[in-house]
């Protein structure tokens, strides 16, 4: 049996033939993964929603108009961007049962306990005792909301405005809002 080693060579050998160039690929990739794709998107929509009342409609309505009129662009098979908006009352959260999409263009590269199997298959199931297990413990009338990524559907969570926060800046805001308030484990 080949070594990883004699593998990748073999894999970029047949690349390079058909005139690929998988080392800048590679640099593409990992520039857009941190540079690019990043939480950071998703928390500029959120402290837009937040401070705009008429981007909240918006971005509420459809999702895909409102990253449209801040830059930010989805891929093609990204059909829908529904975002879900945590009350008191009810509390979303996402996952992908199938694999691990996310909207990785807004909310970032999914984090490993995202693709754990065990996450996917019990946020489904027992939504309230997963949070619970990440540190999440929220109070026993909200109700949870789980919401499960298709082929062309992606979601993001907005956290509710924590108190205290009316004067602050968009930026200082986006500052507040971790991926995970964004995917829904976590409060801000």
């Amino acid at each position: 049996m080949a070594s990883v080693e004699q593998r990748l060579d073999a894999l970029q050998t047949v690349l390079h033939r058909q005139g690929m160039q998988p080392a800048e690929f590679i640099d593409t990739f990992d520039e857009l993964a941190h540079a690019h794709w990043v939480p950071a998107n998703g928390a500029r929509l959120v402290a837009r929603a937040w401070t705009d009342p008429a981007f909240k409609a918006l971005l509420l309505s459809d999702g895909m108009a409102a990253i449209a009129q801040t830059g930010l662009r989805m891929p093609p098979h990204h059909r829908h961007f529904v975002v879900l908006e945590n009350t008191a009352d009810i509390h979303n959260v996402i996952c992908c049962t199938l694999c691990s999409c996310t909207a990785f263009t807004i909310i970032g590269l999914p984090p490993d306990w995202y693709k754990d199997l065990a996450y996917r298959s019990r946020v489904v199931r027992e939504a309230r005792t997963v949070l619970r297990e990440m540190g999440l413990d929220l109070p026993a009338q909200a109700q949870i909301r789980v919401w499960d990524t298709t082929a062309d559907t992606r979601y993001m969570v907005m956290p509710q405005r924590p108190d205290g926060t009316e004067g602050m800046t968009e930026e200082q805001l986006c500052a507040l809002i971790s991926k995970d308030a964004l995917i829904g484990v976590a409060l801000i």
